[in-house]
């Protein structure tokens, strides 16, 4: 089971690049998830997605040894919904229900694989502790700097539009 968490449910054995295929499952999936069940759903997806991460790879590391194999995604995916979070939190606050404008995806989706793949400041030094826990904590980090990211790329992109009203 601690495979199948870590792999994705096998999105992780897609090729190339797992990474970027499991963060596009990601935000498919939050996509849905926001949609059927509301932003309070994708707060729980997201806590679990991090708490099973935690466990399924700390339980795979340990029973194989190595550091981040490329088919680990639910990083990714932990990372990508946290992401996501941001975006979906201010239509939420707004009182929006239904599909969110495509921007809410891309922008998190974008920003969090930047971050992954470049590794600024804490998402290098997570990734640097080559154990279980840098695994997961890196794409966190990502997650958290991708969303910050959106909400300032959204304000520079509404602010000027209100000011020209």
């Amino acid at each position: 089971m601690s495979r199948l968490v870590a792999i994705f449910f096998g999105v992780g054995l897609l090729k190339p690049a797992p990474g970027t295929w499991g963060s596009l499952a990601a935000i498919l999936l939050a996509a849905a998830i926001n949609l059927y069940f509301g932003f309070p759903a994708m707060v729980l997806a997201t806590a679990v997605a991090t708490l099973a991460g935690f466990w399924s790879v700390r339980r795979e590391l340990a029973l194989r040894g190595g550091e981040d194999p490329s088919e680990f995604v639910i990083d990714e995916v932990a990372g990508q919904w946290l992401a996501f979070l941001f975006a979906a939190a201010g239509f939420w606050s707004r009182g929006w229900e239904g599909l969110l404008p495509w921007p809410a995806y891309v922008a998190p989706f974008l920003f969090f694989r930047l971050f992954d793949i470049w590794k600024p400041w804490l998402v290098g030094r997570a990734d640097r502790r080559h154990d279980a826990d840098g695994v997961m904590l890196d794409d966190l980090w990502a997650g958290l700097f991708a969303g910050i990211a959106t909400v300032l790329a959204a304000a520079a992109y509404h602010i000027p539009m209100v000011l020209m009203r």
